[in-house]
């Protein structure tokens, strides 16, 4: 592993992590895939909103552990899901951080969709 940049939330690069205080439901192809009231939402710089999800009020049976990686400076090494629903495969439809850095530790056991391949509604 090569050594990567951990870097820290900041004036300039704010992050900010607290409860939604809405129940957050997402759907994949049409169909309910998380439902929750205890969704955590991650607010970084000047980037949209992002809701996650406990890992628990998932759906298992939808989800398949991709290969896929990425990494962030500010969280850390991220893992993927595809959903299965339907029939249907979006493929990396969910990101989580299984050993987040500690500025952002909350997000642990949390799983965030993408918007673009995800309905994700929240009230």
């Amino acid at each position: 592993m090569t050594n990567r940049p951990v870097l820290e939330p900041t004036a300039e690069h704010p992050i900010t992590i607290g409860p939604t205080g809405k129940r957050v439901v997402v759907r994949v192809n049409g169909e309910i895939v998380a439902d929750t009231n205890d969704a955590l939402q991650l607010q970084e710089a000047a980037y949209p909103a992002v809701q996650y999800i406990p890992i628990a009020d998932v759906k298992q049976e939808t989800l398949t552990r991709t290969d896929t990686s990425t990494y962030c400076p500010f969280k850390g090494e991220a893992g993927y899901y595809s959903v299965t629903t339907g029939g249907r495969t979006v493929d990396d439809a969910i990101w989580f951080y299984e050993k987040p850095y500690p500025a952002v530790a909350a997000i642990a056991g949390h799983v965030a969709f993408y918007p673009d391949k995800a309905a994700i509604a929240v009230g």
